[in-house]
């Protein structure tokens, strides 16, 4: 195994660790920004109000993207366990 295969293996983990968390993260985002302009907007500044919408929606993401999120990792796993034995012999 040579420095080329190292990191075209991190390049690969770090790109689908990107893509796996993209929807989690960025509903996390958007629920959260339009929380806080309506706080913002209304002057209620509740704890509880910015933090059980995120929730809400990290629940929901995983429900809607959950089975996609598995899949592409065992898929990655997968194939980078069966590379191996290539790269070490």
């Amino acid at each position: 195994m040579d420095a080329t295969q190292v990191f075209t293996y991190g390049q690969e983990g770090l790109t689908m660790l990107l893509m796996v968390a993209a929807p989690m993260l960025l509903s996390v985002l958007v629920v959260g920004l339009v929380v806080s302009i309506v706080q913002a907007a209304t002057q209620l500044h509740e704890a509880t109000l910015s933090f059980v919408p995120k929730l809400i929606a990290a629940v929901v993401v995983m429900a809607v993207a959950g089975p996609w999120m598995l899949t592409t990792l065992v898929e990655y796993i997968q194939r980078t366990l069966q590379a191996i034995p290539g790269a070490v012999g």
